[in-house]
């Protein structure tokens, strides 16, 4: 993983607070919890992806076995909150546990589970995210996204080839990409206020 500084104590917006009231419903005070939607895989999806069919079935298998082993620890379920990104293999393991003996089961959980290539372990020592953080973490992402889908200098680059998590106003950045796109990545989404780091965990392919 690449960690790239951003420069700090940039504002919140103000109606970041709304975005908090629609997800605090929604978001419990710890537990193990998906990021992306359950969708199907369909053509539109798999024309600008550049994994294959079989790579993202494999990826969305790895992410509904790690919640599945996690949510069945109590322990974990109660005193964590892990989030499980998968893509091409790699698996992303982000969130926060209370100590180094979950944070070590839980990596262990992952790291057996079929088709994990490698685990990217940024789990941290501290108690569970609040519903506060987590809506803001919620809004930093939909603003990368948005901001990639204005990306109009590189011809061959499709702004769904990067998956973007957020976690604790730490950016990160996945995909199968070519070096000069990675780049051109980093830069749009270090534009963005509120981010306080951007971490690469990008497959190159150049």
């Amino acid at each position: 993983m690449t960690y790239v500084d951003i420069l700090s104590g940039q504002a919140m917006k103000k109606f970041f607070l709304l975005l908090l009231l629609l997800n605090s419903l929604l978001i419990g005070a710890c537990s193990t919890v998906a990021t992306e939607d359950d969708q199907e895989i369909t053509e539109q999806s798999l024309k600008h992806d550049r994994r294959t069919r079989e790579a993202i079935l494999i990826d969305k298998e790895i992410e509904t076995e790690a919640y599945s082993e996690l949510n069945s620890d109590d322990d974990i379920l109660n005193q964590c909150h892990v989030t499980i990104t998968a893509y091409n293999g790699a698996v992303l393991v982000t969130g926060e546990t209370p100590n180094e003996e979950l944070r070590k089961k839980i990596i262990s959980t992952v790291q057996v589970i079929p088709n994990v290539k490698l685990i990217h372990n940024d789990l941290i020592i501290a108690n569970p995210s609040d519903s506060s953080s987590r809506a803001n973490d919620t809004f930093i992402t939909d603003r990368v996204k948005k901001a990639l889908n204005q990306i109009r200098t590189m011809p061959d680059f499709d702004p769904s080839m990067v998956k973007a998590i957020t976690e604790n106003g730490i950016v990160y950045l996945m995909g199968l990409v070519r070096r000069d796109e990675g780049t051109v990545v980093i830069n749009v989404t270090r534009l963005q206020p509120d981010i306080k780091q951007i971490v690469t965990v990008f497959e190159y392919i150049d």
